[in-house]
């Protein structure tokens, strides 16, 4: 007799609270803690996480260059990358704008007593990217050594690479081009079948990570700051539910239905922290959606840089939250000044854990507001990330359909799923 199969989504849930209850436990007893966390636990999470950052990289060089070079020429793609970054802009200069005014409104720092507050010692990534001016970005994309970028995991510059790349081959003759382009189509087609592989792994590497996170900070770290982890979720709920939605029914979408079609992939965002560990899946997603291939493999992976919405909202949160900790009061025409800043400070985000403590430095020490702020959100700061990461996904999931749509390509998402709305491009 055939046994159902559990489906991701609940095993994935399962994993997450069995590592909450572990981890509840380790907490309570610490002597068992550092064996566990560090034998066990610990490599269980990191094992997911280095598995999905492994196969990241082959799937967007591949998968740009077959859209570039099976259908796709120079000016359409220049056409796509402008209208995609002014996209870009605009919705997370909202996000920020939106986690400013939730701040002033809500005031998560106002009332903490600092003497309440545990801080966590944080150890930044490397690439601090400490210059973000917009020139310095662009000169950023471009790699001096493409193999290094793609050993370093740099997005943008496999990207920059690909679509160069891509636009060589298809100047190609027909008996060269062809040859390449299904060798091509071959790696990325297997790339899905190991990322399918390593997606039956996700609820041990969820568990794990969660199981971490309460063993070392239990919950008593954090009710002080339970007024910042509620409106932190209050403006996430806000951005998704009003400005997306917004978005969505101007270009004809059903975002819910967009939502449940990728609720697998926001689920493990949401519980993993990571959103490169569910580019892959997401990308293979919005193409049975209806979004031609070209697009999701252009949009998505230049969205992890560009277009990460949690990580803007809760640059504008975190940084009130400091100013209001400490009694510094700024001024409209500083927080003005921060919306600018943190435009060009959240394009440095990556998709991995943690790295928003680099970007959030980087916004306070513009503002002159005290980097030691960060220490105390560090310890709760996983409760937020989490929301956070599924926001930047379900971003980067709308995006290559309002791409689409604006390009007069969205007559192919599936109606059956209720994707597009009765205004779909013809």
């Amino acid at each position: 007799m055939h046994t159902p199969r559990i489906a991701l989504v609940w095993q994935i849930m399962l994993g997450l609270l069995a590592g909450i209850a572990i981890g509840a436990l380790l907490h309570r007893f610490p002597e068992s803690r550092p064996w566990l966390v560090d034998n066990l636990l610990q490599p269980a999470g990191d094992i997911f996480i280095k598995l999905m950052k492994m196969i990241v990289v082959p799937i967007v060089f591949s998968c740009m260059v077959v859209g570039i070079a099976g259908h796709g020429d120079g000016r359409s793609l220049g056409r796509i990358g402008i209208k995609s970054l002014t996209y870009f802009f605009t919705i997370t200069t909202l996000a920020i704008i939106v986690g400013l005014v939730i701040g002033n409104l809500l005031k998560p720092g106002a009332g903490t007593d600092l003497a309440s507050l545990k801080a966590a010692v944080i150890s930044l990534p490397t690439s601090t990217g400490s210059a973000h001016s917009l020139g310095q970005i662009i000169v950023g994309i471009i790699p001096d050594n493409v193999i290094n970028a793609m050993a370093q995991g740099s997005l943008l510059s496999v990207l920059f690479f690909a679509v160069m790349f891509g636009l060589g081959v298809s100047r190609l003759s027909p008996e060269r081009k062809d040859p390449l382009i299904a060798l091509l189509r071959g790696v990325s087609d297997a790339m899905f079948k190991v990322t399918a592989m390593i997606m039956a792994y996700s609820p041990i590497g969820v568990f794990g990570m969660i199981s971490v996170t309460v063993a070392n900070f239990g919950f008593s770290s954090l009710l002080p700051l339970a007024k910042l982890i509620l409106v932190s979720y209050v403006a996430i709920a806000f951005f998704v539910l009003v400005v997306l939605h917004l978005v969505a029914r101007l270009c004809g979408i059903n975002l819910f239905a967009l939502m449940r079609h990728i609720k697998d992939e926001l689920i493990l965002a949401f519980s993993s922290a990571s959103s490169a560990a569910v580019m892959p899946q997401l990308m293979k997603k919005l193409e049975t959606y209806g979004v031609p291939p070209s697009l999701v493999s252009f949009v998505v992976p230049v969205g992890y840089s560009f277009n990460l919405d949690g990580a803007s909202l809760f640059l504008g949160i975190g940084t009130l939250f400091v100013a209001q900790l400490y009694g510094i009061d700024l001024s409209f025409t500083d927080q003005a000044l921060l919306v600018v800043t943190m435009v060009l400070t959240s394009k440095g985000a990556a998709g991995v854990p943690g790295f928003m403590f680099v970007i959030l430095s980087a916004t306070l020490a513009s503002a002159g507001l005290p980097l030691e702020g960060i220490a105390f959100i560090a310890g709760v700061y996983r409760l937020m990330e989490m929301p956070t990461t599924a926001l930047n996904v379900l971003g980067n999931a709308l995006a290559p359909l309002v791409i689409a749509k604006w390009e007069g390509r969205a007559a192919h998402c599936l109606k059956a799923e209720g994707v597009c709305g009765g205004s779909a491009a013809r």
